[in-house]
């Protein structure tokens, strides 16, 4: 792997996880009109249990929705289904799950890693060739780093390292802070799917907040600039 240049980074795009998804159809229009509306670069297709030929006609289901727009589609796992799928890559959890999957991926497809617990951990996905790395998700217990740490993560990572990083989002103020600390992408879903307001709504606060976080990370704006900025848009 190879360090990155230091100034001006990109601004950080948007990656949509899917609530966990049984029935597409109650989700195909939305999922469509959201990826037309937003920088969305990918979404991260979340599947309820099933046989491979009910997730794969699932899958399919969803393609044309993200696809067409523009945005990848990922699976979470499932990395066995990407290309019967249609799907253009997976997620994977670990370092175990990223080298069993690494084969039938690469170098057509995608392969993303979280559960990344240590910097080593992270050094290896990189090195085995993960396109990017996840900071900040719940592990199995529902249980997370802390804001400090998922920010010192994405940072130290930015800072050295070639490969994307994308911080993982539970809140508007979480996104922000991913977006200052130099992520590349910005994963969000529950919070968005479950703001009683409207996806759309909640979309576009994610896509201020990142704009914010950029402008911060940036030095072209203060912190309390932006906490007010963000009082005015929530």
């Amino acid at each position: 792997m190879s360090s990155k240049a230091a100034p001006s980074r990109p601004l950080p795009r948007l990656y949509l996880a899917t609530p966990v998804i049984d029935d597409p159809s109650q989700l195909t229009a939305r999922l469509a009109a959201l990826v037309a509306s937003f920088d969305v670069a990918a979404v991260l297709v979340r599947l309820s249990p099933s046989d491979p030929r009910s997730l794969i006609s699932r899958i399919k289901a969803l393609t044309p929705a993200i696809q067409a727009g523009g945005a990848a589609l990922l699976l979470d796992g499932h990395a066995d289904l990407v290309a019967r799928s249609g799907a253009d890559g997976a997620h994977l959890a670990g370092i175990e799950a990223l080298q069993e999957a690494l084969p039938a991926l690469k170098p057509e497809r995608i392969a993303g890693v979280g559960g990344l617990s240590t910097r080593h951990d992270s050094m290896i996905a990189g090195e085995a060739g993960a396109d990017y790395v996840l900071f900040g998700e719940p592990d199995h217990a529902g249980e997370r780093p802390s804001t400090d740490a998922i920010a010192e993560r994405l940072k130290w990572w930015a800072e050295l390292f070639e490969p994307p990083c994308v911080g993982y989002a539970a809140s508007w103020e979480e996104t922000r802070i991913s977006a200052a600390s130099g992520a590349d992408f910005i994963l969000a879903g529950e919070f968005v799917w479950n703001d009683p307001r409207g996806a759309e709504t909640a979309l576009a606060e994610v896509a201020e907040a990142i704009r914010q976080g950029h402008r911060l990370q940036d030095g072209r704006t203060t912190p309390a600039a932006t906490d007010a900025e963000g009082g005015a848009a929530g």
